[in-house]
């Protein structure tokens, strides 16, 4: 009797079914467990969905513009009050057309707004001049938005050369202009050191507008 007691113990060591006994049962239900592993692996991939890159911009690009377009641009660029009827005469198309192609232009950022154009001097400001800079490495974007607050910046460039940045200031005499390049424009941390090239005399080539054109 003791000899089959000890049999039936060897019995799962051997990997012989154990049949219905107790003993071989309770051995085998690891494997099942360990079965179950890579399943729970599949968890943590379902929670980090939400983490995962967005779909690129679907924004369509700009239309190509077509002969007639760059006529409008061209006449909205020296006549930006002209009226939709004189551009659609002068470029040969239904006022309906004219006016569909300018919203078109204006939907597709090509035009991208209407302003007047100032004579600096009549209008208090005249003092002029262009200023290089340079600036610390990388730090473009935290310059721009502080020249942005400057009064009289008109105009402001990420340039390649000696210099990084051009900016066109108007002032109302010299003194206030050597005060925003002395204080306002040296007190900028990022802005390494600065170039005044005063401007004597300008020809605006730009539009001038105070809305944009007219039914």
């Amino acid at each position: 009797m003791a000899e089959d007691t000890d049999r039936s113990d060897e019995t799962p060591e051997r990997g012989v079914p154990g049949g219905g006994r107790t003993g071989g049962t309770a051995e085998r239900t690891p494997v099942p467990d360990r079965t179950l592993v890579p399943e729970r692996a599949s968890v943590p991939d379902r929670a980090s969905a939400p983490e995962r890159t967005p779909p690129p911009d679907r924004t369509p690009p700009p239309r190509p513009l077509d002969a007639i377009d760059q006529d409008i641009l061209r006449i909205l660029q020296t006549e930006g009050r002209a009226s939709i009827r004189s551009v659609a005469e002068r470029v040969h198309v239904s006022r309906a057309n004219a006016y569909a192609r300018i919203n078109r232009l204006i939907d597709d950022g090509v035009i991208r707004g209407f302003s007047a154009r100032i004579d600096h001097e009549r209008a208090g400001q005249g003092a002029s001049a262009y200023i290089t800079l340079k600036i610390v490495q990388n730090s473009w974007r935290t310059v721009r938005e502080q020249l942005e607050e400057l009064p009289g910046a008109a105009h402001i460039a990420l340039v390649s050369g000696d210099f990084d940045v051009l900016l066109l200031v108007h002032a109302p005499d010299n003194r206030s202009l050597r005060e925003l390049v002395l204080t306002r424009l040296q007190s900028i941390p990022e802005v390494l050191s600065t170039r005044t090239l005063l401007v004597f005399e300008e020809t605006d080539l730009g539009s001038g507008t105070t809305a944009g054109p007219t039914l």
